[in-house]
């Protein structure tokens, strides 16, 4: 089941064909979804949860915990609307792309996907892509 949840004036327009999206790449990834929990949030909140849980004194636009067991994925992802504004004016896109971008940025991370490398970054850049191009045809 995916949730989404706000804690800032932002909503998706389209939550049901979203949930929709996410679940046919889970699928897709061969992976089992379980209880997803989206947070929409602002950048002082996920600057709070990434002081106190990963002790880390940045902005940043996403942040997951994830709680999968195996192929049964589960967890939180809290996205910052407003870094993900920010992000799209600096690399020219559409911030509704951008956001999916983050969106199953944070679903790719519990199939199993790194960005640590430039290898790693590449093939989740790849993936995102699929996924993107995906979206565009449902």
């Amino acid at each position: 089941m995916i949730n989404f949840n706000y804690e800032t004036d932002f909503k998706l327009l389209d939550d049901a064909k979203i949930s929709n999206w996410i679940s046919s790449i889970i699928i897709k990834e061969k992976c089992n979804e379980e209880e997803i929990n989206y947070v929409f949030c602002d950048d002082d909140y996920l600057h709070k949860l990434n002081v106190q849980f990963l002790d880390h004194d940045t902005l940043t636009d996403i942040i997951s915990f994830d709680y999968s067991v195996g192929k049964k994925l589960q967890g939180d992802i809290f996205i910052s609307v407003e870094r993900v504004k920010d992000n799209a004016k600096d690399f020219n896109v559409e911030f509704e792309s951008e956001l999916h971008r983050v969106i199953i940025h944070g679903i790719l991370h519990y199939c199993g996907y790194k960005d640590k490398t430039e290898a790693d970054a590449s093939e989740m850049r790849l993936k995102e892509n699929e996924a993107l191009a995906l979206l565009q045809t449902m």
